[in-house]
């Protein structure tokens, strides 16, 4: 535990290193704006010097000027003003203070916002993509059901648990572990090999056993099955299925056994119950004016379901996509103008979470690291109803960066000009060095204190939980 706390802090100390694009504008006006008030103060001091206080005899009897009226005085003490009013402080600490306080704030509730550059991209999202299997659903999937038209049951079972022994895959542990609970003994296996989104394939007693997704198991041996076969097995599945106690807040994956020389040769139901939060999210998303759409490798009913149940319109829902077309589907929507926040929790997410303009990920595993340092933001507590709460606080904070900028740049509009004296000739009116001084710290403590106000920034999904 003492570990991955000081993983974590390491992880938000880092973030609030990365500078926001707004930031390093700032930055970038910040050092001109120096030797800008520098010029200002000398431009000062020789228009009052040599043209002002002759132009304008009058400014001469005002105290800054000094009992003699001394054009010297007054010229020196207006352009020290100018030096001393002027903030590039506050223009320098608007963007930095608020990232500070959003990504600590956000690292307390749960979610780690690896830094400004992130919560400015977060704060402009307009489209969430979800990832299905532990993303909408918890990511614990148990079997639910077995079937074959030439096997035991128990003899399918023990081939699959024997290919998915060291898949790291929620679904490779499911079989493994409903085999271990039935006390079967699984077979040796060879050269195991996993294709991401795909399935996972090994040797068994000299020939080769696929599990995984249809077409993948049925293209590893040539070999087409009769679609009718596959109809049965699903049907079985099905009443199997329905015959349990499994609600309808389950979604159902069908996985398929395939071996050389015999293609498909059964097929496993695997059972993973939505997330409690998965509805609110997606309708807070969507109250939120956000485009949310489904992008899942699994087949098209299963996906469906956890659609409809979850409150997804069936023309956003997309089923049996590989990492690679999930890849392609964030890119094609960033062409069309969206900036897209893809939510995931494995290493087949990791090349869209990657392509995002940010990447969510739900949880930090060992075997899932991918998909984590692919990932712009972290959800610690895994819960999803956090995604709502990292866009609200991306939103909220950038806004105090643009008031903060705006003030400081306001500040040093008005206040420079007053210094160098523009309101001296009609309205007798001059700032003193230490009236300066007073107003540029005031300013610096403004930007602090509305960085500070961020605290006060509710979670959304408080009530929720």
């Amino acid at each position: 535990m003492h570990e991955i706390k000081s993983k974590l802090g390491s992880s938000v100390e880092e973030a609030q290193g990365n500078a926001a694009p707004v930031q390093r504008l700032a930055d970038a006006i910040a050092g001109p704006f120096v030797y800008t008030i520098v010029s200002l103060s000398a431009v000062t001091f020789a228009f009052w010097y040599y043209v002002g206080s002759h132009i304008f005899p009058d400014v001469l009897l005002n105290d800054i000027a000094g009992p003699d009226g001394d054009p010297l005085a007054l010229s020196l003490k207006l352009a020290v003003d100018v030096l001393v009013v002027s903030c590039p402080c506050a223009l320098g600490l608007a963007t930095p203070t608020a990232i500070l306080i959003g990504t600590s704030l956000g690292a307390k509730r749960g979610y780690l916002i690896r830094g400004g550059d992130v919560l400015e991209r977060l704060a402009s999202i307009d489209c969430v993509a979800l990832d299905k299997t532990g993303t909408l659903t918890e990511g614990r999937p148990i079997v639910s059901g077995v079937g074959s038209l030439i096997y035991e049951e128990q003899e399918v079972l023990k081939l699959a648990a024997a290919v998915e022994k060291t898949a790291t895959h929620p679904i490779a542990k499911a079989i493994v572990n409903e085999a271990e609970s039935l006390n079967l003994e699984t077979p040796e296996t060879r050269g195991q090999l996993t294709e991401p989104g795909f399935g996972t394939l090994a040797e068994i007693d000299g020939r080769l056993v696929a599990v995984g997704a249809l077409e993948w198991v049925a293209n590893r041996f040539h070999k087409e099955n009769d679609s009718s076969d596959v109809v049965k097995l699903e049907n079985y599945l099905d009443r199997k299925l329905s015959s349990t106690s499994l609600t309808s807040r389950y979604s159902k994956t069908v996985v398929y056994v395939g071996r050389e020389g015999e293609g498909i040769i059964g097929a496993i139901a695997i059972s993973d119950c939505l997330r409690k939060d998965a509805e609110f999210t997606v309708a807070r998303l969507q109250e939120k004016g956000i485009k949310t759409v489904l992008l899942s490798g699994d087949r098209e009913g299963a996906v469906a379901t956890v659609a409809k149940n979850v409150g997804i319109e069936s023309e956003s829902t997309n089923y049996s996509l590989s990492p690679d077309k999930k890849f392609e589907f964030i890119s094609n929507l960033q062409s069309s103008g969206h900036r897209v926040a893809m939510v995931g929790d494995g290493i087949n997410d990791a090349p869209s979470l990657a392509q995002a303009d940010v990447g969510i990920a739900l949880k930090i595993e060992a075997q899932e690291n991918a998909a984590s340092n692919a990932a712009s933001v972290i959800l610690v507590r895994n819960k999803l109803s956090h995604v709502v709460d990292a866009l609200s606080l991306a939103q909220a904070t950038m806004s105090k960066v643009y008031q903060n900028l705006a003030w400081a740049i306001a500040y040093n509009v008005i206040s420079i000009p007053i210094a160098a004296g523009v309101l001296l000739p009609q309205y007798d009116f001059a700032m003193t060095p230490s009236l300066s001084g007073g107003l540029m710290a005031l300013s610096s403590i403004f930007v602090v204190s509305n960085s500070l106000l961020l605290q006060l920034h509710k979670s959304e999904t408080s009530a929720n939980s």
